[in-house]
């Protein structure tokens, strides 16, 4: 099993609402931003990837400019689609 991690602030957050299954689903958008190596150089990375919470951690109360480290995996947002969405697993609030 393959696991990603972010650390990110929320960007935006869109109003709670209902999978057919009627398990709650919340979608973020995050703001990533670091630096990291590559071939021996230092990069800046900053990007937007959008982000889901689906269950009982979509009832979390989340806000924009909340700075959160996520783990969990990337997926198509739809069967029609070849967006990537990170489908967030587990959710820790970063305090700075």
């Amino acid at each position: 099993m393959n696991t990603l991690v972010i650390a990110a602030t929320i960007h935006s957050v869109e109003a709670l609402r209902y999978t057919p299954a009627g398990l709650p689903l919340l979608r973020l958008q995050l703001q990533h931003d670091s630096e990291q190596q590559e071939a021996g150089m230092n990069r800046k990375v900053q990007c937007q990837l959008p982000a889901v919470l689906i269950g009982e951690k979509a009832s979390l109360p989340l806000q924009s400019g909340d700075h959160i480290k996520v783990k969990g995996f990337l997926a198509q947002r739809s069967a029609k689609s070849t967006q990537v969405v990170l489908h967030i697993q587990e959710l820790q609030r970063i305090q700075y």
